[in-house]
């Protein structure tokens, strides 16, 4: 472990001796210079601060969307997240995602005795102190997850989901070999390409068109302002393809090339038909039971109620849920798997985050107790998202534990 963590510091200091990777393009009237930087270099930073001082450009991009930039000038910006709000939208999962994320990330720079975004709070520290405009030029991070999730294989999601859980329970340190990669990549490309199966499924909405999507940002921002010279701060993953992009001007119209990368792919047709075939059947087999004889149509009925009320509960318990929530579960589940627009997670957490109302304790502490297992599960705020993943699980399981039990009913009766 020792022999690693020399490894970790001889490469970082070899890569602190180096020049920051830079490419000026010009673009209609106005040059952008594109610095590439490394996350866990504090050379990275060094470099931001010694370029905004030459005092010769007249606006800074970052590589941050509202949401991440939100919390880099507003650390507290946390603890006035409405649970209720992400509860009932339907953002529970992706928020447990980023906080995952961010998690990995942190670990990531504790390793190498950096802040998270070093580079970034330079950039915007000193650009603001110079009186530059900041231009926020990265899609939403939540838009990305969704693409990405829209973009892997539905088999390879669950795998996608406990590659997130496992990023967060490993304590292990990062190589020599993996160190070379994140100095190289792009923030949340290393972060999921430390547990994604396939790096393929997520090359597209991670990082191509990120380039598309920032440089088409820089173009709107350098035409509508008339900018001279902009300093975009990225991550050296992203020069080549955005220099590519920029060089070739491939993208005419910069709205409209935004805002076709803002846009959800809608999910597949036969995907969001198999719930419904799924509850046709239950109800369909209920009927049949029932005319087989009230005895067979009762026994089914009292197995759904068992079998899916009682997964949901037990994956409620498992996330230290309030005695009410655990109950909630057991009396939402079933009723919820007969209506698949109504998830049996949203009508738990909510009621977990009534009987439990997060303190603001626990959303200061978020970015250190997401750092390990308990802290997620001794944390109120991570525990109401649990407690939504892993009811909803349960229910989920129950449904289809509970459909075969039905099929074993009517084939033998």
């Amino acid at each position: 472990m020792v022999k690693l963590e020399e490894q970790a510091t001889e490469l970082a200091s070899e890569h602190d001796a180096q020049t920051e990777p830079l490419r000026t393009v010009r673009v209609n009237n106005c040059n952008i210079t594109l610095l590439g930087t490394a996350h866990v270099s504090k050379a990275s930073a060094d470099k931001v601060q010694e370029l905004i001082a030459t005092g010769k450009y007249d606006a800074v991009a970052v590589e941050l969307c509202p949401s991440r930039h939100k919390a880099i000038v507003n650390p507290d910006a946390m603890a006035q997240m409405d649970l209720f709000q992400v509860i009932k939208n339907g953002q529970a999962s992706m928020v447990a995602a980023s906080l995952a994320l961010g998690a990995f990330q942190q670990r990531m720079a504790e390793q190498f005795n950096i802040e998270p975004g070093a580079e970034m709070r330079v950039a915007i520290k000193d650009a603001q102190a110079a009186k530059l405009p900041v231009l926020l030029i990265d899609r939403e991070i939540g838009t990305t997850l969704k693409r990405i999730y829209r973009n892997v294989p539905w088999w390879k999601r669950f795998t996608l989901f406990a590659g997130l859980i496992e990023s967060v329970i490993s304590k292990e340190k990062f190589s020599a070999a993996e160190i070379e990669k994140l100095k190289e990549g792009d923030v949340l490309e290393s972060s999921f390409a430390q547990f994604a199966e396939d790096e393929k499924d997520l090359f597209r909405p991670l990082i191509s068109e990120r380039d598309e999507y920032m440089s088409a940002r820089l173009i709107k921002e350098s035409n509508e302002n008339n900018y001279q010279h902009i300093l975009a701060v990225i991550g050296a993953g992203h020069l080549n393809g955005m220099a590519q992009q920029l060089e070739t001007q491939n993208i005419a119209n910069p709205d409209e090339k935004i805002a076709q990368l803002d846009a959800i792919p809608p999910s597949s047709q036969w995907l969001k038909l198999i719930p419904w075939i799924i509850v046709v059947f239950i109800l369909a087999g209920f009927v049949i039971g029932f005319m087989r004889g009230p005895e067979i149509g009762v026994s089914m009925i009292v197995d759904w109620i068992v079998i899916t009320g009682g997964l949901s509960a037990v994956g409620t318990a498992i996330a230290f849920a309030h005695p009410l929530s655990i109950l909630s579960a057991f009396l939402a589940a079933p009723l919820t798997t007969l209506h698949p627009a109504i998830g049996a997670g949203m009508i738990v957490a909510a009621v977990e985050a009534y009987l439990r109302k997060p303190k603001v304790s626990d959303f200061n502490r978020l970015r250190n107790d997401t750092t390990s297992l308990k802290g997620w599960w001794n944390n109120q705020v991570t525990r109401i998202l649990l407690i939504f993943i892993l009811s909803s699980m349960g229910a989920a399981i129950g449904t289809y534990v509970a459909g075969f039990r039905i099929l074993e009913q009517l084939s033998n009766s």
